[in-house]
């Protein structure tokens, strides 16, 4: 009864009105009186909108990740994107080595336009890439479909399935090079064996097949890559899927279509993206192999545009043939960004 009567002498003094909806209102007005005193006296409300965008920015998540990326973003810029642009720079200019050009405009790419050795490096690396290419993801597509099934020393056949990858490429070349050796290749003397040649092939020495020879080198390497790639995306793939497919009756070319396939897609833009972008820049193996010879039949735009700039001391020319490259490689990006975005297009994906 005394609580009663003291609620009731505090409801009189402060004018607060009986439950109901006069009660609510007064409630809410209030809040509002509350709200305005607590930004006006500067309490967490206020401070909130006076924030600098400094201090947002530090808030940010999606900012601070930007600032954990900036030393990488750094190094990639000093070890990337300045020798871009300045090999786009030297390639407009008559540099030499041990001697500072000038602007020229576009006379090396002029020259480079009536330079049949320039167009036979264009030719063996379009072949070049095409070719190894798609052998090597023909070969890897088969080599994580076999690894992805239940075989004995499953981990042992992976662990040797990466073995021509980490080999270090010059070693790689040094051991072809033997190999392709047209006095003691291992591969001629074994055909001679079997009676299928008479004498010995010279894998080396011959443009056609000096090409092939680098090429098959080239697979040898790339393989592993691809086929471990793969088979890391075939393991996400739901065995339920399968099992499902099975029993409706799909056949295994079925399931591969319309179960495998779909779901490597992203992945196989991937990794083909980067096995294109590899094989295009391939360096190493060409020019520990052959050199570019025999008579410019192995020379690619890598090894041709080194061959100027470094070797002749050309280096303005060695920079417009670097820099002819670049479109090459834009292509072979946009198009392994389109059909991704088409095949998350047809799946009802968006495209962001």
């Amino acid at each position: 009864m005394a609580a009663r009567l003291q609620r009731a002498a505090f409801r009189s003094q402060m004018r607060i009105p009986a439950r109901g909806p006069a009660h609510a209102a007064f409630f809410e007005h209030g809040s509002v009186m509350v709200n305005s005193a607590i930004d006006m006296t500067g309490n967490p409300g206020r401070r909130q909108s006076e924030r600098t965008l400094w201090a947002k920015l530090q808030g940010n998540r999606n900012w601070l990740g930007f600032w954990y990326m900036l030393p990488a973003i750094g190094i990639l810029v000093l070890f990337l994107a300045y020798p871009l642009f300045l090999g786009v720079w030297l390639s407009f200019t008559d540099t030499k080595i041990g001697r500072a050009g000038e602007f020229i405009g576009f006379e090396n790419y002029e020259w480079l336009w009536d330079d049949s050795v320039f167009w036979v490096s264009v030719f063996n690396t379009l072949l070049y890439t095409i070719v190894a290419s798609a052998a090597k993801f023909g070969i890897g597509l088969y080599l994580a479909l076999l690894l992805n099934k239940r075989l004995p020393f499953k981990a042992l056949i992976r662990a040797l399935v990466l073995i021509p990858f980490i080999v270090p490429t010059v070693l790689s070349a040094i051991a072809f090079w033997w190999i392709y050796d047209s006095q003691f290749s291992i591969l001629s003397w074994s055909l001679r064996k079997l009676g299928w040649i008479s004498a010995n092939i010279d894998f080396l020495g011959d443009p056609w097949n000096a090409r092939w020879s680098t090429i098959f080198a080239n697979v040898w390497r790339g393989v592993p890559f691809i086929a471990i790639t793969l088979l890391a995306g075939l393991q996400t793939v739901s065995p339920s899927l399968y099992e499902a497919a099975t029993l409706d009756g799909a056949t295994p070319w079925q399931r591969f279509r319309h179960i495998t396939y779909p779901l490597l897609t992203p992945i196989i833009a991937v990794v083909m993206t980067f096995s294109v972008l590899f094989t295009f820049t391939d360096f190493q193996l060409i020019w520990a192999l052959t050199r570019g010879g025999p008579v410019n039949a192995t020379h690619l735009m890598a090894t041709l545009s080194y061959q100027r700039a470094i070797i002749a001391g050309q280096l303005g020319e060695g920079a417009a043939i670097s820099t002819a490259m670049i479109p090459f490689l834009l292509a072979a990006i946009g198009i392994a960004w389109y059909g991704l975005q088409t095949r998350k297009w047809q799946q009802g994906g968006s495209n962001d």
